[in-house]
């Protein structure tokens, strides 16, 4: 269960974060969300797909495997590709509200998961060899190292992220955009995997919209995000490679 707590340079100035991948940090996920912000950055090693979020309303998602609890896209602990999806470079930390003085207005602000596996106190835990693969967050005298620094404008993005996630989900359903999608994959001796349960943009439908409703989307910038997905569905191409190789395949 988690662990919230306010981050602060006070209580938290020996906490230091591990840098590494696998299921035991949380990373063993099919997919995970992405935003309109960093899709052209995503769209370079993912493909990127709509699925159903628990509410049933369309999340675009970075493909990371083709079977639930598979991300193909981490090997011996190490992410394989530069760029990583936002939620999962924010490792584990969130964004919440909190309000600094009683009687003032709330204010964004750095929350940390301290049962998440990769927290870490220097001053008690003791793997030294662990403690080599891990971050600190705060410098010596108090002040924010890089990498905090970093994740706060990491967060501050998926914050952002979701009033312009939602837009685009919703000028994409007005014109009746998103279609689901079936794929077949020819695993070898394996035999043939299909992925379902994910959606994509209906090309036809896309080529079919007036010139009005183009200049809409391109106005609001959901033209780009649109052309990057579907771009970036010749990633799965890639995929299929991870998933051979880790059958032991050519």
């Amino acid at each position: 269960m988690a662990n919230h707590a306010l981050l602060n340079n006070n209580e938290h100035k020996d906490l230091a974060v591990i840098q590494g991948f696998g299921a035991e940090f949380g990373h063993d996920q099919m997919c995970v969300p992405v935003y309109p912000a960093e899709v052209r950055h995503a769209q370079a090693h993912y493909p990127i797909v709509f699925a159903k979020d628990a509410n049933g309303d369309f999340q675009m998602v970075a493909l990371l495997g083709v079977e639930q609890g598979e991300n193909l896209f981490v090997d011996a602990g190490q992410w394989r590709t530069s760029y990583k999806p936002l939620v999962i470079e924010k490792g584990p930390f969130l964004i919440g509200r909190n309000t600094p003085v009683k009687g003032q207005e709330d204010v964004l602000s750095i929350f940390v998961d301290l049962d998440d596996p990769r927290v870490l106190n220097t001053k008690s835990d003791s793997a030294s060899q662990v403690k080599e693969n891990a971050t600190a967050v705060f410098l010596p005298h108090g002040g924010n190292t890089d990498y905090i620094d970093n994740i706060a404008n990491v967060l501050s993005t998926i914050h952002a992220g979701h009033e312009a996630h939602k837009n685009f989900v919703d000028a994409c359903n007005a014109l009746g955009l998103i279609e689901s999608f079936v794929i077949d994959m020819e695993l070898g001796s394996t035999g043939t995997h299909r992925l379902s349960g994910f959606y994509t943009i209906n090309e036809e439908k896309l080529n079919a919209l007036d010139g009005s409703e183009i200049i809409k989307l391109h106005e609001s910038g959901h033209l780009q995000t649109i052309y990057m997905m579907l771009a970036s569905m010749s990633q799965l191409r890639q995929v299929i490679a991870y998933k051979k190789a880790a059958l032991g395949q050519a």
